[in-house]
């Protein structure tokens, strides 16, 4: 038989909205389901559908404060706008809006399924698209995240004795996972992301590399601006690649935020699906239990090229280079002038290229030094 796997997607996101100029999006989830469709990948032989929209509050509880989340019921069910920041709700970043909670749960309650589907029937990839909110902390949150659905079902996970690793490939660190696991070994937390020295949240830095238990299962490559296909492709094969293999957790739980592409209006590095899509196979390649859930990405045809490759990645599928002419005509009426699904391998100029290029080498000599010696090295390996 075949290996299963599962989409998580609902068109009960489009019910929400962050606000007319807020740059998430809920419509990029309808985007990238339609391209899903459109090249019939939503009727694979082996694969299913899935819809969840209800989580137990045990769950939301293994990682956030019971205070937090009863100021964001309260909140969520008010019908006047209402604001506390030092729960950093109703300011432009994370607004109140009917039914927030609601939405924060949908996603959530995606995620947990996709988990539980890996890890408990046997499916050998599960991919929520709604999921991904890692800047969400236990008490706060924080980059349009109010739960942080990865910590929420990792949990999960290590209730049943799993050993996990959470790969973040988002232009922005995974802050709010880094902070549930920094000191223990049960979770390789591995971020890829633009450098924190001029980017938010701020954080992940080669240095912070865990605490007790913890020391050497956090690692950040902080990546500057500019940063190419190639020098992605070399700071993941240096160091992500290895530590996975040597790790051998049961399940990888991958952020695959689509906020990196050199369109994007948010960042400065400069990926293309080429990169985005070689890690994924690469991934794939390993046979390991595969939870993927979305993340970033405000350029929404990125977003939904991206997922739908990830999603065709995760069913062995080869797309076609071009976009589906239906689609392409659909897309072309909403302004969008897109007529690939992949891109050609990019390089960056070559002054701001050899910039990221010393950064991202630097960056994997401090890891190499630090980390491999607690991993590779041990009998992980």
């Amino acid at each position: 038989m075949s290996a299963r796997t599962a989409l998580i997607y609902s068109h009960k996101f489009d019910n929400f909205s962050y606000g007319e100029s807020h740059p998430f999006k809920a419509q990029r989830f309808r985007l990238a389901y339609e391209l899903i469709k459109a090249y019939s990948l939503d009727t694979l032989e082996n694969s299913i559908i899935s819809e969840a929209d209800n989580i137990p509050e045990e769950h939301i509880l293994s990682f956030h404060d019971s205070k937090y989340i009863d100021r964001i019921k309260e909140f969520s069910s008010s019908p006047v706008p209402r604001a506390d920041f030092l729960y950093g709700l109703g300011d432009a970043e994370n607004p109140v809006f009917p039914g927030f909670y609601d939405w924060a749960c949908l996603g959530t309650a995606g995620t947990l399924e996709a988990t539980r589907l890996v890890s408990e029937e046997g499916y050998s990839a599960a991919f929520n698209l709604a999921g991904g909110y890692h800047h969400a902390h236990r008490s706060k949150a924080s980059g349009f995240s109010y739960l942080n659905d990865a910590v929420i079902a990792i949990n999960s996970l290590l209730s049943k004795g799993k050993r996990v690793v959470y790969l973040d490939i988002d232009a922005h660190h995974g802050d709010g996972v880094q902070e549930a696991y920094y000191d223990t070994d049960q979770v390789l937390v591995i971020s890829l992301h633009e450098s924190g020295i001029y980017f938010f949240p701020g954080t992940g830095f080669e240095n912070e590399l865990g605490t007790g238990k913890g020391f050497g299962y956090t690692v950040n490559l902080p990546l500057i601006a500019n940063t190419d296909d190639p020098i992605y492709m070399k700071a993941f094969d240096e160091v992500v690649y290895p530590l996975i293999a040597a790790y051998d957790p049961d399940i990888i739980f991958t952020q695959l935020g689509a906020d990196t592409f050199r369109t994007d209006p948010l960042s400065r590095l400069e990926i293309t699906t080429h990169s985005y899509s070689y890690i994924l196979r690469k991934l794939k390649a390993l046979r390991i239990p595969w939870v993927g859930v979305g993340g970033g990405g405000y350029d929404l045809m990125n977003t939904a090229r991206a997922w739908t490759i990830a999603w065709s990645i995760m069913n062995g599928v080869k797309l076609p280079l071009k976009l589906p002419e239906p689609f392409k005509k659909s897309i072309a009426a909403m302004g969008y002038p897109n007529t690939m699904l992949f891109d050609a391998m990019h390089w960056a100029d070559e002054e701001d290229r050899n910039l990221a290029l010393d950064a991202v080498e630097k960056s994997i000599a401090i890891i190499r030094k630090e980390v491999f010696p607690l991993i590779v090295g041990s009998n992980h390996y």
